[in-house]
C-alpha cells in the first residue's frame, strides 16, 4: 500500500466476467479484492443479464462498499467491476466506476472501468459537451463511453477504430454491453491487462493474481491494441488501429504496483523485484561495514532479499508493518498524529540494536516519510543507517494513470542525491539506475516507459496534472452519489 509520501499512489484495478451460470458478481467481488492494492479509494461492479445495467458503486475499500444483499441484486452472466485510486477527476462518488451510459443508436446501456488516463481529456471533454452530452462526473473513463455512443459507424470493430484513434494516453479497460464483454488495452500496452478461462466463461483482469485466486487458468496478455469481445458465440479479437511493434510498458509495475504474485510478460513480479535488488547491489554496494540488510514493508522486501543475497549479507525484518492502518474510520487524536509513520511501521530494537544497517526501498516520491523511518531505526539502536532505493530517482510527474505529485513536490526533480541523503537523515544513499531498472524486467528498452524517471514519455503529454478544473470538482463533490442502481 502506498504511504502517500514516499510512495506513488496506485494505478486502478479493473476485471471482467462473461460466465453464463456462474454467480459472476461474487466472482467479480473477489476478483477486485485481489486488486485492492491498486486502488482504495472506490470501489464498484456492474452486471447484466441482457436487459439493463445492474450497477452498485461506492467510496471506500472493496469490503466496504458490498454487503451479501448487494451481491444478491447483481444478477447476471456478464459482470466487469473496478476499484480506484484518482488520477484524473479527483476522488468523488460520481467518479466512482464503472460508469454507464445509454447507447444512442441502441438505447441499450455501456458499462465502462478504466485504468489509465487520457492525456487528452481536455479537448475531448469539449469536443463532447459540443455534440450535446452532459457530463455527470469529471473522470476520463465518462469520454471514452460517451465516444463509443458517439461513433458515427455501427459495428464494434468500426465503433473501436473511431474511439481509438481519438483518444490519447493510458488505457486498460473492461466493457459491458447487456450481452458482450469486452477487453481492451491501449496500442502502447502502458497498462497490464491479461486474460483467463473460468469453466466455460472468460475472465479479465489487471493482474494475473485476480485469476489464480478464482481458479481460472491464465491464457494471455491483452495485446497491446488488441480488443477482445466475449458472447454468446465465444472468444474473437481484433486490432482496430492495426498491431505495432512499438510498446511502452510502465516500469512502476515491476518496481511498485503489482502485486508480487502476479506475472507480466511472462516473468514474476516477485522475482523481478529481487532482479532489481541484485543490480542495486551491483551499482550501489553496501559499505564494507554493512551488518545486516532489511526491507521496508511490503515491495521492498524482495529487493532487499536480492540486494543482501548478491552483498554476501544476512537478510533480517527489522521493521513490521501494521496492514490495518488506513482501514479505520476513526480519527486520531494529536498524539497519535504526531506518531506519524510509527502507526504504520514498527521497528525491532533486537534485529537493530548497535548494528550498521542497509534499508532498501522501492522509491521516494515527496520525501516526506523517510525521515520518519530513519528516526523509527535510530531510536531501535542501529548505529548506521544506509538507504538504497530499488529505482532511479522520480523526477517527473506520471500522465499516464499514476498520481505521485506535481514537479514541484518531486524531492529528486529538485534536489541533488547528496541533498536529500541529508534531507531524510541517511548514512548514505544510493539509487538503481535506469539501465539497471531494465535489465531486471527482462523487456527491451525500447518496449518501455521510464517517464517519470528521465521525463521522456512515450508520447505527447500535458505539462502538468490534474486534467480537471479545481472548480469543477468541487461543484460535483457537493452532489456526488453512490451511483448505485
Amino acid at each position: 500500500m502506498s504511504d502517500g509520501g514516499d510512495h506513488p499512489r496506485e494505478a486502478c484495478g479493473v476485471f471482467g466476467v462473461y460466465g453464463p451460470g456462474e454467480d459472476v458478481a461474487r466472482l467479480t467481488f473477489y476478483g477486485l479484492y485481489s486488486l485492492q492494492h491498486r486502488g482504495q479509494e472506490s470501489a464498484g461492479i456492474a452486471t447484466s443479464d441482457g436487459g439493463p445495467v445492474r450497477l452498485r458503486t461506492g467510496m471506500g475499500l472493496v469490503s466496504h462498499v458490498f454487503d451479501e444483499p448487494d451481491l444478491a441484486r447483481l444478477q447476471g452472466h456478464i459482470a466487469i467491476g473496478h476499484t480506484r485510486y484518482s488520477t484524473a477527476g479527483g476522488s468523488l462518488a460520481r467518479n466512482a466506476q464503472p460508469i454507464v451510459v445509454r447507447d444512442r443508436e441502441s438505447g441499450s446501456e455501456i458499462a465502462v472501468a478504466h485504468n489509465g488516463n487520457l492525456v487528452n481529456a481536455d479537448v475531448l471533454r469539449e469536443d463532447v459537451a459540443a455534440m450535446g452530452v452532459e457530463l455527470h462526473g469529471t473522470a476520463d473513463t465518462e469520454l471514452i463511453a460517451h465516444l463509443l455512443t458517439l461513433a458515427p459507424a455501427g459495428t464494434w470493430e468500426e465503433r473501436f477504430h473511431y474511439v481509438m484513434r481519438r483518444v490519447s494516453g493510458a488505457y486498460s479497460l473492461t466493457i459491458m454491453t447487456p450481452d458482450t464483454l469486452f477487453a481492451v488495452r491501449d496500442p502502447l500496452g502502458v497498462r497490464p491487462l491479461c486474460l483467463g478461462r473460468l469453466g466455460d466463461g472468460w475472465v479479465a483482469a489487471s493482474e494475473t493474481c485476480a485469476l489464480e485466486h478464482l481458479g481460472a487458468t491464465i491464457e494471455r496478455e491483452v495485446a497491446p491494441g488488441e480488443v477482445v469481445q466475449i458472447d454468446a458465440n465465444g472468444m474473437r479479437s481484433f486490432f482496430p488501429l492495426g498491431q505495432s511493434d512499438r510498446t511502452a510498458g510502465c516500469t512502476l509495475e515491476y518496481v511498485y504496483f503489482a502485486r508480487p504474485d502476479s506475472r507480466l510478460s511472462g516473468e514474476l513480479i516477485y522475482l523481478a523485484r529481487e532482479r532489481l535488488g541484485e543490480e542495486l547491489a551491483r551499482e550501489q554496494p553496501a559499505p564494507p561495514s554493512a551488518d545486516l540488510v532489511i526491507g521496508v514493508p511490503d515491495s521492498g522486501i524482495p529487493a532487499a532479499i536480492g540486494f543482501a543475497r548478491e552483498a554476501g549479507l544476512p537478510y533480517q525484518d527489522g521493521l513490521v508493518k501494521n496492514r490495518y492502518v488506513g482501514r479505520t474510520f476513526i480519527q486520531p487524536d494529536q498524539r497519535i498524529r504526531d506518531a506519524g509513520v510509527a502507526l504504520k511501521l514498527n521497528a525491532m530494537r533486537e534485529v537493530l540494536e548497535g548494528r550498521r544497517v542497509v534499508v532498501v526501498d522501492d522509491s521516494i516520491v515527496r520525501g516526506t516519510t523517510k525521515p520518519r523511518v530513519m528516526e523509527l531505526l535510530r531510536r531501535a539502536g542501529a548505529k548506521e543507517v544506509h538507504v538504497r532505493i530499488a529505482s532511479p530517482p522520480i523526477i517527473a510527474p506520471c500522465h499516464l494513470g499514476v498520481d505521485m505529485a506535481t514537479r514541484s513536490e518531486l524531492i529528486a526533480a529538485n534536489n541533488t542525491v547528496a541533498e536529500i541523503r541529508e534531507h531524510i537523515a541517511a548514512d548514505s544513499l544510493g539509487y538503481l539506475s535506469v539501465e539497471g531498472l531494465v535489465r531486471s524486467t527482462r523487456r527491451p528498452a525500447d518496449s518501455l516507459c521510464n517517464g517519470c524517471f528521465t521525463n521522456r514519455y512515450p508520447m505527447d503529454v500535458q505539462d502538468q496534472l490534474p486534467l480537471v478544473a479545481p472548480r469543477a470538482e468541487r461543484d460535483l463533490a457537493t452532489t456526488g452519489s453512490s451511483g448505485s442502481g
